[in-house]
């Protein structure tokens, strides 16, 4: 039995959320302020847990607690068919149902919470399907997404994927890459955030780059893709990352590369640095919205004509 992780800060507390009768267990950091500018929502990876958002092997790893601090709501969840949602997903969900059972949740949550400039979804490989489909959804309007360890072509055969039968020796590189990247505790408390990968999340992983166009052509908001610098589930190759690019709109999306860091980014030393580029890019979103707000109400050259002529 691996040793629980040490306690978080008094600000970070277990959540569980109602979805259309699903609980949804998580960790929810409020900021000291009732408004935040906006609240994270933050998703697993394949076979892990909304603690993987909330490292506590050395200060200042947790996207949780620097969200808070920088004024933001931060909701890590537990995806349909982990935690809380377990017993009653016994087999987890494809993809259509997950995002039916989050955007229920997060309707939910919005009822009883101040949201600021609305949500803003940070997830990680696996969750970072669910997060593309969430904002694909025509009645959710998300600030934007920022995904790592998420592409479209995979650098592994069907059968090394995350749930397959394979997949019980021989993976650990590929999760997290290099030693140096990780502090010592990382391994440690990260056994007690290891959770089973869902059957059914686990046999429709290996369809996703058929899946993907049709996500991406109906998302609507910036896009960030973030790759380790040793990703090694995914293709990140120019002509791999062009193909992940070109089905989004053009000029909403990008992909950038972490240094010093594996696939398991936010448990690494590299995880704050991470962090403050999600919530760097959250900024630029929402200065970009407002901006546009402001175009749109802006008077055109004729209207102020028609002013002037009005006034003299």
């Amino acid at each position: 039995m691996p040793a629980p992780p040490p306690p978080g800060p008094p600000g970070i507390r277990p959540v569980v959320l109602d979805a259309a009768g699903i609980p949804l267990s998580g960790l929810l950091a409020l900021p000291a302020q009732p408004v935040p500018r906006a609240v994270v929502v933050a998703l697993h990876g394949a076979g892990m847990s909304a603690g993987y958002f909330d490292s506590r092997a050395r200060p200042g790893l947790s996207l949780l607690e620097l969200g808070a601090a920088l004024g933001y709501a931060v909701l890590a969840l537990d995806r349909p068919g982990y935690g809380a949602s377990a017993a009653a997903l016994p087999e987890g969900q494809e993809l259509a149902g997950q995002t039916e059972t989050l955007l229920a949740a997060l309707d939910g949550f919005a009822r009883d919470h101040e949201l600021g400039a609305g949500f803003f979804l940070v997830a990680h490989s696996n969750g970072g399907r669910l997060a593309l489909s969430a904002a694909a959804d025509a009645d959710f309007a998300p600030v934007g997404l920022d995904l790592s360890g998420l592409g479209r072509r995979f650098a592994v055969e069907p059968g090394q994927l995350p749930g397959a039968a394979a997949d019980l020796k021989g993976q650990w590189r590929r999760h997290w890459g290099a030693l140096r990247f990780y502090p010592p505790d990382a391994f440690r408390l990260g056994q007690a955030l290891v959770r089973p990968v869902p059957a059914l999340e686990a046999r429709e992983t290996v369809r996703w780059p058929d899946m993907y166009p049709r996500f991406a052509a109906r998302t609507r908001v910036p896009v960030r893709f973030t790759f380790a610098e040793q990703e090694l589930w995914w293709r990140t190759d120019g002509a791999a990352l062009e193909e992940l690019l070109s089905p989004l709109p053009r000029g909403s999306a990008e992909a950038v590369r972490l240094p010093d860091s594996g696939h398991n980014i936010s448990l690494g030393w590299a995880a704050r640095t991470y962090h403050l580029r999600v919530l760097a890019f959250l900024e630029e979103c929402l200065l970009a919205r407002d901006a546009a707000a402001v175009r749109v109400g802006r008077p055109s050259d004729r209207d102020l004509k028609k002013v002037d002529a009005d006034l003299t």
